[in-house]
């Protein structure tokens, strides 16, 4: 399939990479616009709300912040069009937001971007719409076993490729955003998503994902990941809501259970990524690959983020028959992941099980999910805690993460802050900050796709 005939529209929003002297300073006007009549916001239901001990208004309930959110998804949008690839799907983007020559098309990444086209169409972003029908297109073509059904990990392994859960979890989530945005063909490839990991990942006895298999579904590696499980929850949870089955959500409650009640808690909360084939922890996983993109060894902080959030939006969709220790843990995984992961400028990639770095680089992902789980928390409990941290982690990543001169983010720093490529080289996708920069002006449920939708989202005035 060839590449859609247009990209998003440029508005006077959409800031050009290439033009940075567009972008409006940081926080310029927050002081001269806050909402007077903005009201507190505890119950997950509305943005993050309320006066904050560092000043006035929350910076979600300030149009100046409102619009410099706005500014970046639409910023985000723009970088994001250069990943479609003409044989099919997305793919790996380089610094300057150019295809990666020689690289073939992701599965994880053609997902990703697949979503975030669905959501910007939601958004109203003229454009979108063949963007997200290329992705889909992809994902019932190129990237997909005709055979023996799912999806390859990429495009360039489809006679000996292996098929993981990470991947099969995002196609969950973007044929959940892409029916909930209305594209052909995307209903089909959830009802498929949902048949493939329920007959070949999920592990009913225990209730998570089980990790990877081989081209036919007949050898199974002997190990058993906390990641794939996690972006799991994130699809369930979009699921239930483009399906109107709540037993995406029974699902994701076990998982949670599983990881970040069962073994973040007995491990202080930091959270246990690996296991063998009878889901027994592998404390030293990866010792000798502690830089790993999707294994690292030890703790990875930003999943303590990213499992704190994970937690507070399946509380919100799970309502009256929460548990309420999904609020308990948010705080726990939080605080673990600010006290052993923060420094003053930025977060360390991994740390050992006593909390010692272990990588220090800093990737961008995490303080996407840093700054989305501040703002959840701000949400749920009104704490100023967490307020101020939102501002505080949005002033790192605009001062060293966000490129206002050649476009989107920079994947890696170094723990001096200076850019570096030993984990993830280029701009692969813009998955984690375009979510950064919707999350603090949504509510908590229904999720995130479904509730664009919906309109609940906060705008600049």
């Amino acid at each position: 399939a060839g590449p859609p005939a247009a990209g998003p529209v440029r508005s006077a929003s959409m800031t050009s990479p290439s033009t940075p002297d567009q972008h409006r300073p940081p926080g310029a006007g927050d002081g001269d616009h806050a909402d007077e009549d903005s009201e507190d916001r505890k119950d997950g239901q509305g943005a993050v709300g309320g006066a904050s001990a560092t000043g006035g208004a929350a910076w979600v309930d300030r149009p100046g912040h409102r619009r410099w959110l706005a500014s970046e998804t639409d910023r985000l949008l723009a970088f994001s069009v250069g990943s479609v690839d003409p044989d099919g799907g997305f793919g790996w983007l380089d610094d300057d937001g150019r295809l990666t020559a020689g690289r073939a098309v992701e599965t994880w990444i053609s997902t990703r971007m697949t979503h975030v086209f669905a959501v910007g169409h939601l958004l109203g972003i003229p454009g979108c719409a063949p963007l997200v029908d290329h992705g889909v297109t992809a994902l019932r073509t190129v990237l997909a076993d005709d055979v023996n059904g799912g999806w390859y990990a990429a495009a360039d392994q489809r006679n000996d490729g292996e098929k993981r859960a990470y991947e099969h979890a995002f196609v969950l989530l973007a044929a959940s955003s892409a029916t909930i945005a209305g594209r052909p063909g995307a209903r089909e490839l959830l009802a498929d998503a949902g048949a493939v990991i329920l007959d070949h990942f999920w592990d009913e006895p225990r209730g998570v994902l089980v990790d990877v298999w081989d081209r036919s579904w007949t050898a199974r590696e002997p190990y058993g990941g906390a990641n794939a499980n996690m972006h799991a929850v994130e699809a369930f949870l979009a699921a239930a809501d483009s399906t109107g089955d709540a037993t995406w959500r029974e699902r994701a409650l076990r998982i949670v259970g599983f990881f970040v009640d069962r073994h973040a808690r007995a491990h202080d909360w930091r959270i246990p990524e690996h296991f063998d084939a009878a889901w027994n922890e592998l404390a030293d996983f990866n010792r000798e690959q502690p830089a790993h993109p999707f294994r690292p060894y030890g703790a990875t902080i930003g999943h303590g983020f990213e499992w704190a959030r994970l937690c507070l939006h399946l509380h919100a969709s799970l309502a009256d028959g929460a548990p309420e220790w999904l609020v308990e843990a948010a705080r726990g995984l939080f605080d673990r992941a600010v006290a052993d992961g923060w420094r003053d400028d930025g977060f360390v990639y991994t740390t050992d099980w006593s909390g010692h770095p272990v990588v220090e680089d800093r990737l961008h992902w995490v303080v996407c999910e840093a700054v989305a789980a501040a703002a959840a928390l701000a949400r749920v409990t009104g704490e100023p805690l967490y307020e101020a941290r939102y501002r505080q982690w949005w002033d790192v990543a605009e001062r060293f993460f966000v490129d206002r001169r050649r476009g989107s983010w920079r994947a890696q720093l170094d723990g001096r802050n200076r850019p570096a490529a030993t984990v993830w080289s280029g701009k692969p996708d813009t998955y984690h900050a375009f979510q950064a920069t919707l999350l603090p002006r949504l509510p908590l449920h229904p999720s995130l796709a479904a509730s664009v939708a919906a309109g609940a989202i906060q705008t600049c005035c």
